[in-house]
């Protein structure tokens, strides 16, 4: 069964770190790319952070330059996003996606998300 499943999220105070990891399973992780989205309440789902399958490139949000490192490790089938110096507007439940091909391209199922919350 094609999945992925999102862990790490919390509450965490402004200015502080978390660390979400996503496992993969199902499919070719290894020659997968992969990103993380995040949704607000209220608001649209949005792209927060990319890595191709290689891992040589990444591309991240405006938003979260700087803040956040997304990583992978294909050993694990895991792919990881490194959020530091959180803000409040950073509070959102956090999927992550991968895009993977088996014949064709095929995007893996939403999981159910990590919550993350930024409060003092």
């Amino acid at each position: 069964q094609v999945q992925v499943v999102e862990s790490g999220g919390g509450l965490v105070q402004p200015g502080g770190s978390l660390r979400l990891s996503c496992a993969a399973s199902g499919f070719t992780f290894s020659s997968s790319a992969v990103s993380w989205y995040r949704q607000a309440p209220g608001k649209e789902r949005e792209l927060v952070a990319s890595l191709t399958s290689s891992g040589g490139s990444t591309n991240y949000a405006d938003s979260v330059k700087g803040r956040f490192t997304i990583s992978r490790v294909n050993a694990k089938k895991t792919v990881y996003l490194q959020m530091n110096s959180l803000k409040y507007e950073d509070t959102a439940l956090y999927y992550c996606k991968a895009r993977y091909y088996s014949g064709q391209y095929y995007s893996t199922p939403w999981g159910q998300g990590t919550q993350v919350t930024v409060s003092s």
